[in-house]
């Protein structure tokens, strides 16, 4: 059994869900996601409240039971609020600029990198903080992830781009080493 999956999901208000076979449709104030569940699992909505069940008993679907919980549980809060990241940049030179929907990133490289936002997916700047909105946690993550990979923090003097609150465990370097 799967604690994560027992529990039901509340609708908050001004959010609509059609569940139509194993497709599932969420619409809500910021816009509307949708989901093909996978055939072992279904989805039923009642008094405002979804609740995710296996159609089988196997070994698979009690391991997709808590995950399909957890897409859709995504999908309600995207949908009503949103989802963002932030990351932050550090280093001598590094600086960030939009041009229309493309985050522009000067990180150290003889070029400027640029990255397209994919659809449903805001950038924004403000000094050295890039903030990453959008209703889809999934493309959101995915995003993020990919632009920290660009230049990830390095131990030694901090310098790269982490995410808000990530702590990095500095290295003290060749200084620290004790000589006879």
């Amino acid at each position: 059994m799967s604690r994560i999956g027992k529990k039901p999901i509340p609708l908050p208000p001004g959010v609509t869900i059609e569940v139509s076979g194993s497709a599932v449709q969420v619409k809500g104030p910021k816009g509307s996601l949708s989901r093909v569940l996978h055939e072992a699992i279904g989805a039923s909505v009642a008094e405002g409240v979804i609740t995710i069940a296996p159609r089988r008993q196997m070994k698979k679907t009690m391991a997709l039971w808590g995950l399909t919980r957890a897409l859709v549980a995504n999908m309600v809060e995207g949908v009503a609020k949103g989802f963002e990241k932030k990351l932050d940049f550090e280093g001598i030179g590094y600086r960030a600029a939009l041009e229309g929907a493309t985050l522009v990133l000067q990180i150290g490289f003889s070029h400027p990198v640029r990255v397209e936002a994919p659809s449903g997916v805001v950038f924004s700047v403000e000094r050295n903080t890039i903030t990453i909105a959008g209703i889809d946690r999934e493309a959101v993550g995915q995003v993020s992830a990919g632009i920290r990979k660009l230049k990830p923090p390095e131990p030694y003097k901090g310098k790269g781009i982490r995410y808000r609150g990530e702590v990095i465990r500095r290295k003290a370097g060749k200084k620290a080493s004790t000589g006879a």
